[in-house]
């Protein structure tokens, strides 16, 4: 196993729980031990990331009662039944109500081993699946995800569509902070490949002799990533980190299966260089990048969409303030200015912590978006732009941020937002167009 995993161990005799945990620590595992089903079912919610060893035989809930209840809390849940001899009817029915397998006692610790081994590797994909299938809801509509109205963010979107159709090998590039994560996630999940296993593996994280093991093999125990990644994606971040010879290990690997339809798997390459001359110790070679760029993605940093500044803030704090129970701060005319006017090295990712701060900061009841931006310095705001846009632009994105805080106060209500920003209805109607603002989001987001 590439990580370790929990085994819920219920048995009301000491000397079996004992020797089950000391067999399965021995193997890897995390054991939890429990006399009784009821102690057991206080630890285990749908999310569970083990599996489940039981004797049928238990005070209070037996272990046919506590399968059914693990069925109502999880029907993919793997449990492995233990029966005394002669109870093979029992066995029989564990296995109708939806048991993993059973083992009868005495039982043969190899044996037991090998099962929970199998168990394990069924509950892995189950749980990788189900976050998949989550990340596929979160970016099934990538406006929601990939948020911001600027043409590059309008273009983003549309590449990435095209790309996640395409199913071939994918570089995106761009700057530390810019999302590079969440499009190869979003390239996944919106393509042919959605529900099959997304390997992720930092290429700079590793010793080459490491790295090496865990792309190709032989791996100690369990599959090498590539071949783990076989019908799925495997995202390879800091993509330009890999030496000559995995590069060219690679390379072969790639052009085994070049005269296929489809690749048995997608090679998803991140990096925070622009290009493969950035790389300060060696070059890609060339022909990698062929393969591996059939399609290119470059995210924009954020000072070149900087209208999205503004509404992307909000959102970020609006967050924030529902996670930590206290109402966002209030962005004056000024704050926009330094906003606007912030270069954000760490793009995206950088004014995610400036958002949380300021939700903070103005829950202390001390907030200065002035002191955040840049700690320590004279609050003066900035007076000349940075590249930040046209002022129509500026002004915009100020107009947008206003209108989508009061649709959220106003839960989508456009008379009363009219009323609140004193505008006749019919303008604002036109600007909500404008700004792709709709009713429903913030309707849907009051309710739920």
């Amino acid at each position: 196993m590439s990580e370790q995993m929990e085994v819920t161990i219920v048995d009301d005799k000491f000397d079996v729980r004992e020797s089950l945990r000391q067999w399965l620590e021995l193997s890897g595992y995390i054991p939890r031990t429990y006399e009784s089903a009821e102690q057991a079912l206080q630890d285990i919610d749908s999310d569970y990331p083990g599996i489940v060893i039981s004797d049928v035989m238990l005070p209070g809930i037996d272990g046919l009662g506590f399968l059914r209840r693990i069925q109502m809390i999880d029907p993919q849940l793997p449990v492995i039944m233990i029966t005394g001899y002669g109870k093979v009817r029992l066995a029989v029915e564990a296995m109708q109500l939806g048991a993993y397998d059973f083992l009868e006692k005495p039982f043969d610790p190899d044996r037991m081993a090998d099962l929970a081994k199998r168990a394990s590797q069924a509950r892995s994909l189950t749980l990788e699946n189900r976050a998949l299938r989550r990340e596929l809801s979160g970016i099934a509509n990538l406006q929601n995800r990939l948020v911001g109205e600027s043409s590059a963010m309008r273009q983003l979107r549309e590449e990435i569509l095209d790309a996640s159709q395409a199913d071939g090998h994918v570089l995106i590039t761009g700057e530390i902070g810019t999302g590079k994560s969440t499009i190869a996630r979003a390239l996944h999940a919106c393509g042919p490949r959605q529900g099959k296993r997304f390997i992720v593996v930092n290429c700079d994280a590793f010793a080459e002799d490491e790295l090496g093991r865990q792309l190709f093999g032989p791996m100690d125990e369990g599959l090498p990533l590539i071949d783990q990644s076989l019908g799925g994606s495997l995202c390879m971040e800091d993509f330009f980190a890999l030496s000559p010879p995995l590069q060219a290990r690679l390379l072969q690997r790639i052009e085994e299966t070049k005269f296929r339809d489809r690749a048995p798997f997608r090679i998803i390459a991140v990096s925070n260089q622009q290009s493969e001359q950035d790389s300060t110790d060696w070059l890609i070679r060339q022909d990698l990048i062929d393969r591996v760029a059939r399609v290119r993605i470059n995210v924009p940093p954020l000072r070149e969409r900087s209208e999205d500044i503004l509404p992307l803030f909000n959102r970020f704090t609006c967050m924030f303030s529902e996670d930590y129970g206290c109402l966002p701060p209030t962005v004056t005319p000024e704050d926009a200015v330094l906003l606007l006017n912030s270069d954000f090295p760490g793009n995206v990712r950088q004014l995610i912590q400036v958002a949380e701060r300021a939700v903070l900061s103005n829950r202390r009841g001390n907030f200065s978006l002035a002191e955040l931006l840049s700690p320590g310095e004279p609050s003066i705001p900035h007076t000349q732009s940075k590249g930040v846009g046209s002022l129509r632009q500026q002004l915009d994105a100020f107009e947008h941020m206003l209108i989508e805080i009061s649709m959220r106060q106003n839960n989508g209500s456009v008379a009363e937002v009219a009323k609140d920003l004193s505008i006749p209805r019919r303008t604002l109607n036109d600007k909500l167009a404008k700004y792709r603002l709709k009713r429903s989001d913030y309707q849907d987001r009051s309710e739920s």
